[in-house]
């Protein structure tokens, strides 16, 4: 895997795991439930319910990228998929910060929060693209990360357990 491959990854990772754990507090910090009507205690239960599935999302999305850029049994497939994932994940919360901002009363944190969105999106599209061109369908051997182009064009064998070469 490229360097730059897991710098990027691990930046992003990073980050998303940061910004779940973070997140676990926000309701707390923002007092949330003083904005809800004390009698919406299912309003409260699901903004609760919902912060913490974010929360762990996040925290989870941070750490298979890096579980599985680092692992050493990594395949292009699941790398992508999980890449895929994140990047796209990602470049909706830039959207929606450019959309529909967060933080319009403080210019410094609507610009800071478009800034670090940006940043980390970039670092999981990069990624997911060089992973992408890196390599082509074929073996499992073609399917680590590491794996030598030249061990990507191998037979297949079709259900009935014959050969067929293409």
């Amino acid at each position: 895997m490229n360097p730059l491959t897991r710098m990027l990854v691990a930046v992003g990772s990073a980050a998303t795991i940061g910004f779940g754990v973070w997140h676990f507090f926000v309701p707390a910090i923002w007092r949330w439930y003083s904005y809800i009507d004390p009698r919406a205690t299912e309003l409260a239960l699901a903004v609760r319910a919902i912060n913490v599935f974010f929360s762990l999302s996040l925290v989870l999305f941070g750490a298979m990228n890096l579980l599985l850029l680092w692992g050493a049994e990594a395949h292009r497939y699941p790398v992508l998929v999980v890449l895929g994932a994140t990047s796209l994940l990602w470049v909706v919360r830039v959207g929606l910060q450019v959309l529909a901002p967060q933080g319009t009363m403080r210019p410094a944190i609507r610009f800071g929060l478009l800034a670090a969105f940006l940043i980390i999106a970039l670092s999981f599209v990069i990624s997911f693209s060089v992973v992408a061109a890196g390599g082509r369908r074929g073996s499992s051997a073609a399917h680590r990360l590491d794996a030598p182009i030249e061990a990507i064009d191998v037979p297949r064998r079709p259900l009935d357990g014959s050969r067929i070469s293409f």
